[in-house]
């Protein structure tokens, strides 16, 4: 059985790697590693839907294939006959793609064989959910399980005024910003970031900051107030993550404006921006939709 690290950062390298099938192996066996001659069918699949896809749409705008990464990232392919039919990212999260129950199982088939080691599994419910049944007895106890999170999007102007403090963060913020970045982690994740290595999630925080995806506002005392990333981000789309607004100022019905600002901001960078949150989290439902987001999918994640 593999051995799964739990509690391992969600941006380091994977410590185990898969051995790959070979081309020649295909036809017989539907899984293998992709190559870079792979990355047209990869990027058609991608484009089946930019907004459920964004994750790996912005690794393959990034490196342009979908061939391993130095790092020890993979894209498993799942084949009929020469076509390619589903995907699914394995680094240090795994990550599948186009996938429907019978593919994603296939996945786990691999995976669970594979010796490797991540921090999380999310994408699509019906993808993730089939993938992890056959994955869970190679792995350990997960910390949660959230099988309905609402995938949620929106391509307009926000239906409500932005707030007008929030503004991309600049390395001058970098210092205030850490502790609400693992403030946040700790409240959503249950352990710290910093876990992993200090070093490695400061690299993360400046590298998001350095790209325009990370954004804060302050109050008069020089605390944030309110912050937020976008975690992937493509031509098409852009995907928000780590929200958090301070203790001191929850409450006060300032969420939606924030958020709409967010949205003003990620739409710099692409026409769509989206996101997916937890169904139990009614406050933070309330406030997208109040900004106009709208469903347009379900996502579940796996956290170890």
């Amino acid at each position: 059985m593999a051995r799964i690290l739990s509690k391992m950062a969600p941006w380091l390298s994977p410590a185990g790697k898969a051995h790959p099938a070979s081309r020649r192996n295909s036809m017989a066996m539907p899984v293998r590693v992709l190559e870079h001659s792979d990355t047209g069918q990869l990027w058609s699949l991608v484009n089946r839907n930019p907004v459920s896809n964004i994750f790996l749409a912005s690794h393959l705008e990034s490196t342009r294939s979908a061939g391993p990464t130095a790092a020890g990232g993979q894209i498993l392919g799942y084949f009929d006959g020469p076509e390619l039919t589903s995907a699914c990212w394995a680094g240090a999260n795994i990550v599948p793609v186009e996938s429907d129950a019978r593919p994603a199982r296939a996945f786990g088939r691999y995976l669970s064989r594979s010796g490797r080691s991540f921090s999380s599994i999310f994408g699509p419910a019906g993808a993730v959910l089939p993938l992890w049944a056959e994955l869970e007895s190679a792995a350990p106890a997960p910390f949660d399980v959230r099988q309905n999170q609402p995938l949620m999007a929106i391509s307009t102007t926000p239906a409500i005024g932005p707030h007008p403090g929030l503004r991309f963060s600049t390395m001058d913020d970098f210092d205030s910003l850490l502790p609400a970045c693992v403030a946040m982690f700790e409240e959503e994740v249950g352990y710290s970031p910093l876990i992993g290595g200090e070093a490695h999630y400061k690299q993360r925080i400046a590298s998001f900051i350095n790209r325009k995806h990370s954004m804060v506002d302050y109050d008069d005392d020089g605390q944030v107030i309110f912050k937020a990333e976008l975690g992937s981000v493509s031509s098409q789309v852009t995907q928000i993550q780590g929200v958090w607004m301070n203790p001191r100022h929850r409450g006060r019905k300032l969420s939606a404006s924030y958020l709409a600002a967010v949205v003003k901001l990620a739409q710099q960078h692409a026409p769509v921006t989206s996101l997916y949150v937890n169904d139990y989290n009614a406050p933070a439902m309330a406030s997208y939709l109040k900004v106009g987001f709208e469903r347009v999918g379900t996502f579940a994640t796996i956290l170890f």
